[in-house]
């Protein structure tokens, strides 16, 4: 059987930052535009491989599992700041530390408030945007987040329930929520496994809460993202679930508001979209990479 030579491309490091040992994921030749793939919760680098190997003939990417998650260092609670802030520093940091200039930013979940504060922060330096299931609107917030909002306001109360989202059957929700029956069949398992085993470290689930809680202050920057959408203009593309049940489609839509010309693309998936809908979105991505990045 013929081996990709795509999938061979695909490089695995792990360099210090600011004191704490960040792994990333690096395929294709830094010559090239740069796309900068910021993973969701509760996933890591591991999220974007198909995509890695897919786009790199084309195109640099960069992709980081962040301090707490993947093969990332996972200090505890009481050693390292677990705030989105924190981990924006530090994914900014392991940009400049290996040398990417400018860059477009792939966001999803989690990965939309650490790329957006970079973007707001640094617009001269991204060159496009591409989110799934990135959320930066209050729109996009769906009941799944009644509890971990509650959680934010009062966390002792909410805890016990809130430590259920971080068990297995969550975790393969998280998955299997909204995708067609005739997809089910390409959600490989030890996605969701390798998560939970991360998510089961010891110490994990104190890190997760701790950030479940710090989340409340992503929505405080969302007017300054908003802001830079207006002001910026970056060109954007949005490859969204129209199931996702996390971060609903509206989300997807709202963009719309701030950006005119951005790209939407509602697809028949949830959350994890590239899972089941790998090849459209990698096909998305390429086009909207040649017309707006490409030299």
């Amino acid at each position: 059987m013929a081996v990709s030579t795509k999938a061979l491309d695909v490089r695995y490091r792990t360099v210090d930052v600011d004191g704490v040992e960040v792994f990333y994921r690096e395929a294709g030749d830094p010559s090239r535009p740069a796309l900068v793939l910021l993973h969701g919760f509760p996933s890591s680098s591991h999220m974007y491989r198909r995509l890695l190997a897919e786009l790199s003939d084309e195109f640099w990417l960069i992709a980081p599992d962040y301090v707490g998650f993947g093969r990332s260092a996972t200090p505890p609670v009481d050693g390292f700041t677990y705030s989105f802030e924190k981990l924006t520093q530090v994914t900014l940091g392991l940009l400049d530390r290996i040398g990417v200039p400018r860059f477009a930013l792939y966001v999803q979940d989690y990965g939309a408030p650490i790329g957006l504060r970079i973007a707001a922060a640094h617009p001269e330096r991204v060159t496009a945007l591409v989110t799934q299931s990135g959320n930066a609107y209050q729109e996009g917030f769906t009941p799944f987040w009644d509890l971990l909002f509650r959680h934010a306001a009062d966390r002792a109360p909410h805890e016990s329930a809130v430590r259920e989202l971080l068990t297995l059957a969550s975790t393969r929700w998280q998955y299997e929520h909204g995708v067609p029956a005739d997809r089910l069949d390409r959600i490989a398992p030890e996605a969701w496994l390798l998560d939970q085993a991360g998510l089961d470290r010891p110490g994990n689930q104190e890190i997760q809460l701790q950030l479940f809680w710090d989340y409340q202050f992503n929505l405080e920057q969302y007017p300054r993202f908003q802001e830079y959408f207006r002001t910026h203009r970056p060109p954007t593309l949005v490859a969204w679930g129209a199931n996702d049940e996390i971060f609903g489609p509206a989300g997807a839509e709202a963009f719309a508001r701030d950006l005119p010309d951005a790209e939407i693309h509602l697809l028949d998936a949830g959350h994890f979209a590239l899972e089941t809908h790998g090849t459209e979105i990698a096909a998305l991505v390429r086009d909207f990479l040649r017309r707006n990045v490409a030299g």
